[in-house]
């Protein structure tokens, strides 16, 4: 196969197809979604059977078992993902919808509308649920969508696009709005990231090397978050028992996700109560922690036995995607801000406290795409902010920032009325 002609023709019918989708009306959009969230279901026992092959490939292949959770599809993640569609089903279609419009002193009435953005092209890693995600919003939002998968994932990923393509066609709309690259040579990625003509926009999501990779080989813009080094501050003022329980969620739940908690940073003053019980849960549930030397004094001396090693100042930029927890023991509010901003991402960060003017405070000075207060950082994702699902999450300040839904994949046009103006 020639994967530079290959790519070449998905480009170009993806581009074809542009123009179809950006004129589809709701109905006709809620139609194939609702054939999407039809077919996810009722092909549940053969989803998981292609699924198995990459969880035994990945198995040979000796991959974390961090990443083996993220390519898993079990029976509640395949539910999860069709009512991902579902949800969007019931969303606004953004497409037409005017942002905001007046008239000039001379008549001119000007408005700004919601357009598709056109041709996007989704690079990501390991997550199958990411296919019918992406594919669903883009839909919805009268884009065109290219699917680039990793190679780890690749049985999953065409069982699921059958699935999509079939929806597309029963609901009288062209295939190839939805397209997913096949082939797992690296290389059709290269062509992929030169295709500026066709494609409008490029989103990655996976790991800091994947993102950093396209972002330097891309002549098409790139919406992008390079990793994910989450925060949870424990303030003097938190109340403890839901501080213990926020941290660990933040942490434990799903490790391999960008917005787990990779460091907990704790007040002082409520250090020697708090440290020893969390710390004990934590390593029961074998989270390994590296931790400043305060923290160290005070779990060395400390009942339960906790068994944590030193961290080095290379540790606090570190985003683990694994049962690995930084933790510092701070002096101040204030420390805790400049240590996000030294060694964040941007990205994620909590405050428990029941201090309103430390809370409102935080979610000032914190320069994160989401802030949160007397939360766990695991809510950063599009389904949990009501937006059905999530095309990838910005930790860019232009265009997007945060998790991105249906508005996000739209851009804007100016629609100008007059009577016969002309400029003087």
């Amino acid at each position: 196969m020639n994967i530079e002609n290959y790519i070449n023709q998905i480009v170009k019918n993806a581009k074809a197809a542009s123009r179809i989708i950006a004129s589809a009306n709701t109905s006709t959009k809620n139609a194939a979604l609702n054939y999407i969230a039809e077919g996810i279901i009722s092909s549940a026992a053969l989803l998981k059977s292609e699924n198995e092959k990459d969880i035994t490939a990945a198995q040979k292949a000796g991959l974390s078992e961090a990443i083996i959770d993220r390519l898993l599809l079990t029976d509640s993640r395949i539910k999860g993902m069709a009512d991902g569609v579902r949800q969007i089903i019931g969303l606004s279609d953004p497409v037409g919808q005017l942002i905001s419009g007046h008239t000039r002193p001379n008549g001119l009435q000007i408005q700004k509308v919601r357009v598709p953005i056109g041709v996007i092209v989704i690079i990501y890693e390991s997550r199958p649920n990411v296919t019918a995600d992406a594919a669903a919003l883009c839909l919805k939002a009268g884009n065109a969508v290219i699917l680039r998968g990793g190679k780890e994932s690749i049985h999953s990923n065409i069982a699921i696009n059958k699935i999509l393509t079939t929806a597309l066609g029963k609901a009288g709309l062209d295939s190839r709005c939805i397209q997913l690259v096949e082939i797992i040579e690296r290389e059709a990625i290269d062509y992929l990231l030169k295709a500026d003509q066709y494609v409008d926009v490029v989103i990655p999501r996976g790991g800091e090397a994947l993102i950093r990779a396209v972002v330097e080989k891309s002549t098409i813009p790139v919406i992008k978050h390079y990793k994910g080094v989450c925060h949870t501050y424990v303030d003097e003022f938190a109340n403890l028992r839901m501080a213990e329980e926020i941290c660990f969620n933040a942490k434990v739940q799903r490790p391999a996700t960008c917005n787990a908690m990779e460091t907990m940073l704790v007040h002082e003053k409520i250090a020697p109560i708090f440290l020893p019980e969390i710390a004990k849960k934590l390593q029961d549930a074998n989270v390994e922690i590296r931790c400043c030397s305060k923290t160290c004094n005070i779990l060395g001396r400390g009942e339960p036995c906790v068994r944590p090693k030193q961290a080095t100042d290379e540790d606090f930029y570190n985003e683990y995607l694994d049962l690995i927890l930084n933790i510092k023991v701070v002096n101040s509010l204030d420390d805790a801000i400049a240590h996000m901003a030294k060694y964040g991402s941007n990205h994620s960060d909590a405050i428990v406290t029941d201090n309103i003017a430390n809370a409102l405070r935080f979610t000032k000075e914190v320069d994160s795409a989401a802030v949160y207060v007397n939360a766990s950082t695991r809510f950063t994702d599009g389904y949990e902010f009501g937006m059905g699902a999530e095309i990838g999450i910005s930790t860019d300040k232009l265009h997007a920032r945060g998790p991105m839904g249906l508005e996000e994949l739209t851009s804007y046009k100016f629609v100008v009325f007059g009577n016969g103006q002309l400029r003087q």
